[in-house]
């Protein structure tokens, strides 16, 4: 009888264990060849480089490592590094990736595709010609603080007369240079400029840098330094972009975007200037840290005006994200607001990897159907400039075929740092002095015999 038991016992506890085969199905093309991958996580301490769960290669030349010996049910999490954490996997975009999760008994083989290596990153996107700094220092009075902000304006605005939508986002320096990000870009520039050559309308877009004062200027609120940075973009930052560049300054043609907390002073401001902001772009809004302020101030202002909301959360950021997202629609819905849209982004974390991966959705979106509405002016020719950059005189493409005809020209600073110029019936083949100006970029347009013409350049 005992030995029956016995058997019975083993047969049991064989029944209960289980294994996996972890095959890297795909790797970076710039992995070192000489150089070994192993497993790491909860079982073995977190050790990168533990020779114990080195992978090795199988007779289709991947690298796989099988663990067994686990009870069916039991949840580990890990990763897979080169034999060090400077060398550990990540993302498509080079960002941080949450931990790799598997419970035994589901599933013996898992294929796992590497994107890349920590310390082997991929090249950051560059920085489109459109972007450019408009001021490093530009004042805010109503917080005695000084701050930088970045313009993307859309491909043609150098070739056009057109007006054009803005999006005021926040944490500037995250938006348009991977070099200048905490952890990645969001890739506005990117993303808008393909956009554009699919023939829709993008905006111009307002980066406000963040700064050591970004928690209080994002949570701030009501009464703080967050009211009074909401105030600094309607009061002072907006009536200078809408002054110094062509936009379509109405609410409907206005939004407000930003994440984590950048999402929750985005909710705040719409909803305190629902005259001013019709869209409102809120990724991965951290609503825990202000729940109960935003549900009364939302109650307390009601509904003045349609306003649309974008908000998303990453499927791994979990219910502490999700959760509060999802109720924020439903107490939007209930004080009127019905054009609330929410996503959970299948994959996302809370980085600008996840964000700049639904960015395009969520302009599309929000701008519907500006984007599809804004009447084409009319065709305006490209001129060549030299020489660009210009320090004194300026010199027009002598290709073009004017013969005796008159010309209007106007020059305008693009960056809000210097004086506009506007010449009267010129000869359009003159050499053109611009050593008055100062130093930034400017758009030169040339009115004659019926058509335009228009190209930028930057003075020295």
């Amino acid at each position: 009888m005992r030995k029956i038991f016995t058997l019975m016992f083993s047969l049991v506890f064989i029944s209960l264990q289980a294994q996996v085969t972890f095959v890297i199905d795909s790797q970076p093309s710039n992995t070192p060849a000489g150089d070994n991958i192993y497993i790491a996580g909860s079982f073995n301490g977190w050790n990168p480089g533990d020779t114990n769960y080195m992978l090795h290669k199988n007779a289709n030349g991947k690298w796989e490592i099988t663990l067994d010996g686990f009870s069916n049910g039991y949840v580990i999490e890990y990763k897979f590094t080169r034999g060090g954490w400077p060398s550990v996997e990540k993302g498509a975009n080079g960002e941080e990736i949450a931990n790799r999760i598997f419970t035994f008994g589901n599933g013996e083989t898992v294929s796992i595709p590497i994107e890349n290596w920590a310390d082997n990153p991929p090249e950051p996107p560059g920085v489109s010609e459109n972007v450019m700094v408009m001021d490093e220092n530009f004042y805010i009075p109503q917080l005695n603080r000084y701050r930088r902000i970045t313009l993307y304006l859309p491909p043609d605005y150098a070739t056009s007369d057109k007006n054009y939508p803005v999006l005021y986002m926040h944490d500037g320096q995250n938006l348009f240079d991977a070099s200048l990000s905490f952890a990645g870009e969001w890739e506005v520039d990117d993303t808008l400029d393909e956009l554009a050559d699919q023939g829709y309308q993008v905006p111009i877009v307002v980066g406000i840098d963040n700064s050591q004062y970004r928690t209080e200027e994002y949570l701030g609120f009501p009464g703080g330094d967050g009211d009074a940075y909401v105030d600094f973009i309607v009061e002072t930052l907006k009536p200078y972009i809408d002054s110094n560049y062509r936009t379509l300054s109405d609410r409907d043609n206005t939004g407000i975007m930003g994440s984590s907390f950048g999402g929750v002073i985005s909710l705040y401001g719409a909803l305190k200037y629902q005259n001013v902001f019709s869209k409102a772009g809120l990724f991965s809004p951290a609503y825990w840290a202000k729940t109960d302020v935003l549900n009364n101030y939302l109650i307390q202002t009601g509904f003045q005006h349609d306003i649309r909301f974008y908000q998303n959360a990453g499927e791994y950021e979990g219910q502490q994200y999700i959760d509060p997202m999802n109720d924020m629609e439903n107490n939007l819905n209930i004080q009127g607001f019905q054009n609330v849209s929410s996503k959970v982004i299948s994959g996302g974390n809370h980085n600008e990897a996840t964000w700049a991966s639904d960015f395009e959705a969520a302009y599309l979106w929000l701008f519907n159907p500006v984007v599809n509405t804004v009447e084409n002016a009319p065709e305006v020719g490209a001129i060549s400039i030299s020489p660009n950059p210009v320090r004194n005189v300026l010199n027009l493409n002598t290709d073009l075929k004017f013969g005796t005809a008159r010309a209007n020209i106007s020059i305008t600073s693009l960056d809000g740092k210097g004086e506009s110029i506007i010449l009267k019936d010129a000869n359009p083949r003159n050499k053109i002095d611009v050593s008055s100006l100062a130093a930034g970029v400017y758009l030169i347009r040339l009115e004659v015999n019926g058509s335009a013409f228009a190209g930028r350049f930057v003075k020295m």
